[in-house]
C-alpha cells in the first residue's frame, strides 16, 4: 500500500499527497495563522492536488471561509471539550466536489440503527488487548487483507511500530487460536483533548460478529480513563457496517466530506461521526 506524507508546516501538523489528492490539516497551531492559509494555497498549487481539508476550531473559521473554504461537518466542543470544531474543505476542482455515488441511503438506513447497541461479546477464548510492537507484523497481513488502498501506511510494519511510540493506541482480537480476527486503532490528540476511532478492520473469516463494536467500546473505556472529552471517526459514507457501528454506540453524524480520502481501491466520501465521553 502507497500512502501520503505527513509532515509539519510551522507547528501545523498536515498529510498531504498523490493518493488522495488532497492537503489535510490534522492540527492546526492557530499562531500559524493567517500566513499558513497562503503555505496551504502554495503547495496545494506547486502538487495540483485538487482538495484541501482542515480540521480547525471554530473561532478560526471565518478566516478559512474568507478563503475560498466550506463547512462540511461539524463537530460540537470538539476542542478540550469547550470550543467546536470544524471540517473546512477548498476544492481547487470543481469534479472533486461532485458526489459520484449517494451516500444519503446508507446514512438514512444507520440512522434508523441510532442508539439501538447490540451486546458486543467476544466469543469464549477470544482476546481483546493493547497491541504491542510484537503484533505489527500481524495487523499488517490484517491490514493489507482488508484494505486495497489507504490514506496512511498501515501495511508497513515500521509505521505501525513508530506511531505504536507516540499517540496511537492499537488494539487486537485474536481468536482461541491467536488467529487475528479484528482490529483498530485510537489516535489520540492531546492538546485538542479529543480522539479518532479509527483503523477498522474485520477478517472476512469473522465477520457479522459486532467485533467493530467491541472494540469500540473497549476504546471508549480506555480514552475516558486517559482524560480525552470527545472522540469522534471519519467513517466511508458508502458503508453500512461501520456507520451502523457508530450510530448504534450513540454516536452523531457531523457531516460528510465529499470525495475525501482514497481507501479500499478509489475516492470515496466520508462520514463524520462524534460523540462525547465526559458525559
Amino acid at each position: 500500500m502507497t500512502a501520503d506524507t505527513v509532515t509539519t508546516i510551522g507547528g501545523t501538523l498536515v498529510q498531504h499527497g498523490r493518493l488522495s489528492d488532497r492537503i489535510y490539516v490534522m492540527h492546526l497551531a492557530p499562531g500559524d495563522l493567517p500566513g499558513i492559509l497562503d503555505d496551504l494555497d502554495w503547495l496545494a498549487e506547486a502538487e495540483g492536488y485538487s482538495k484541501i481539508c482542515a480540521k480547525v476550531p471554530a473561532s478560526t473559521s471565518p478566516l478559512f471561509l474568507a478563503r475560498g473554504y466550506v463547512v462540511e461537518a461539524r463537530v460540537p466542543r470538539f476542542f478540550r471539550g469547550r470550543e467546536d470544531g470544524y471540517f473546512a474543505a477548498k476544492f481547487l476542482d470543481a469534479e472533486r466536489r461532485r458526489e459520484k455515488s449517494d451516500p444519503t441511503a446508507v446514512l438514512a438506513a444507520v440512522r434508523e440503527k441510532a442508539g439501538d447497541a447490540r451486546p458486543a461479546v467476544l466469543p469464549s477464548g477470544w482476546t481483546c488487548a493493547p497491541a504491542t510492537e510484537d503484533d505489527a507484523d500481524d495487523l499488517t497481513v490484517l491490514y493489507r487483507e482488508v484494505f486495497a488502498t489507504y490514506p496512511f501506511p498501515i501495511g508497513d510494519p515500521g509505521y505501525l511500530r513508530e506511531t505504536m511510540a507516540g499517540d496511537y493506541r492499537y488494539f487486537i482480537v485474536r481468536t482461541e487460536d491467536g488467529r487475528v480476527a479484528a482490529a483498530s486503532s485510537a489516535e489520540i490528540y492531546r492538546e485538542d483533548e479529543n480522539v479518532e476511532m479509527t483503523d477498522f478492520a474485520v477478517h472476512p473469516d469473522f465477520r457479522g460478529q459486532n467485533l467493530s463494536g467491541f472494540l469500540l467500546s473497549r476504546m471508549e473505556e480506555e480514552m475516558r480513563a486517559a482524560g480525552m472529552k470527545t472522540a469522534f471517526t471519519i467513517a466511508r459514507a458508502l458503508s453500512y457496517p461501520i456507520n451502523a457501528t457508530f450510530a448504534r454506540a450513540g454516536y452523531t453524524w457531523g457531516g460528510t466530506l465529499a470525495n475525501n480520502t482514497n481507501i479500499c481501491g478509489g475516492f470515496e466520501s466520508m462520514n463524520v461521526w462524534y460523540r462525547a465521553l465526559d458525559e
